[in-house]
């Protein structure tokens, strides 16, 4: 890949009226491990989009999930849609049940229309 650029879709993470952002505060809560993974993650998609399994999974209507197996030997998921020429980082999570909980996804949903809006 000498020479060669590579294309980078630039990551925003969804923030709330009151500028609070859910997202990067969840990461923060993370060991410093975990959150490198999942950065890596996340960086994997910015330049190489689309991408598909293993790394993400179609949730339908437009929403993503990047699929991180964290060294704390735990599953992390984070939620994001593609708007605009953006990457939106919508939601994230620590994956305890083999299904993604309906919950987790109807709440990226919902700040996935805010982010959009």
């Amino acid at each position: 890949m000498t020479g060669e650029h590579l294309n980078q879709i630039p990551v925003v993470f969804y923030r709330t009226l009151g500028g609070v952002e859910p997202v990067r505060d969840w990461l923060k809560g993370l060991p410093d491990e975990d959150r490198h993974k999942i950065g890596i993650d996340l960086a994997t998609v910015q330049v190489g989009w689309p991408v598909g399994m293993p790394l993400c999974r179609s949730l339908g209507g437009g929403l993503w999930e990047v699929r991180s197996s964290l060294p704390s030997r735990r599953i992390a998921r984070t939620l994001f849609c593609v708007y605009k020429g953006r990457i939106g980082v919508v939601h994230g999570f620590i994956k305890k049940t083999q299904k993604t909980p309906e919950d987790e996804i109807e709440l990226a949903r919902k700040r996935m229309k805010e982010m959009m809006a």
